[in-house]
């Protein structure tokens, strides 16, 4: 009996040759971020593993790919219930892909150019409310560990940090009295934000705390209690834990501040512009699901600014 086209895939892990070069090439040419190393793995690596698991002729399946076999897999990952976003980011990263195995003369053309996943519903991002965020920020700590991460929240909160542009911070980095930062971002990309007096003031008092814990010559402004520099995952786990002990109501974790940056930001504004820049996003559209604002803010801001909504003044009635 033939093997099903959509059957699962039965391993696990099938790096190829040419997989590891391009991925050499992604590290060492292109400088990429190792998170995005990793993310250009994992896809490469979950089509390889399927292409093998139904049974595809030569070495290595993945860079004889026509644009027939692309939407097969792109059809057995939708019918799994991978969602629309995943799928895209799948199918970037077999451009990318191809797109090297040409400059390498190792293929004819790139099959997956025009291809599209199917469109999945988009989710508004979580956030804070002002006030919550602000009550549980406001008490004061003693102990070192907790001055950091209440630092941490602080600046991702006031500047819309990603996690490894806030774990990447070093000392000095931040200009304390202009109150501004620079970072590198996606694709290493720079940007400059600013960093608010509450943010400056905590970092303050962690920096008046940090010598205690770090390395001598550490240079990042974040560190762990073994002195160096914080991994990201400790970010993660010491941030749920933080809110866990101030009574939060939701989890809280790095992205769900700089949703609430963004969000609080715009609605105050109204700029999206701005806020694209302040975030460093290269398309205005991944920004624009940041325009789920309130209703009554939205009617307010029309009631104000529109030359046909604006309440006049009632007039008395001529005929009394």
């Amino acid at each position: 009996m033939p093997k099903r086209l959509d059957a699962p895939a039965a391993q696990t892990s099938i790096d190829t040759p040419l997989i590891e070069r391009f991925l050499a090439h992604l590290t060492h040419e292109r400088r990429l971020s190792e998170h995005t190393i990793r993310a250009y793995r994992h896809d490469l690596n979950q089509i390889a593993v399927w292409l093998a698991d139904q049974g595809e002729p030569g070495a290595e399946p993945i860079a004889s790919l026509d644009e027939a076999g692309i939407r097969r897999y792109t059809a057995w990952r939708h019918r799994q219930g991978v969602s629309g976003k995943t799928l895209q980011r799948e199918l970037s990263s077999l451009r990318g892909f191809y797109r090297w195995l040409l400059r390498e003369n190792q293929a004819a053309a790139n099959p997956a150019v025009g291809l599209r996943a199917p469109k999945s519903p988009r989710t508004l991002p979580h956030t804070f409310e002002a006030d919550q965020l602000g009550a549980l920020l406001d008490p004061v700590d003693e102990d070192p560990l907790m001055i950091r991460d209440t630092a941490m929240v602080e600046l991702f909160y006031s500047s819309g940090l990603r996690l490894a542009e806030l774990v990447s911070v070093d000392l000095g980095g931040i200009d304390m009295s202009e109150g501004e930062l620079g970072v590198i971002g996606k694709g290493s990309k720079s940007r400059r934000v600013p960093v608010g007096r509450k943010a400056r003031e905590a970092i303050e008092r962690w920096l008046a705390v940090r010598p205690a814990l770090a390395n001598r010559d550490e240079r990042a402004l974040f560190v762990s209690l073994r002195g160096g520099r914080i991994h990201p995952r400790t970010v993660e786990k010491r941030l749920a834990r933080w809110a866990l002990e101030r009574g939060a109501s939701r989890h809280l974790h790095p992205h769900l501040l700089r949703h609430s940056f963004a969000t609080h930001l715009l609605e105050s504004s109204g700029d999206l512009r701005a806020v694209q820049e302040l975030l460093g996003h290269t398309d205005i559209g991944t920004t624009q699901i940041y325009t789920h604002l309130d209703f009554q803010h939205l009617a307010q801001v029309y009631d104000q600014a529109h030359p046909r909504a604006r309440k006049k003044a009632s007039k008395p009635d001529e005929r009394t």
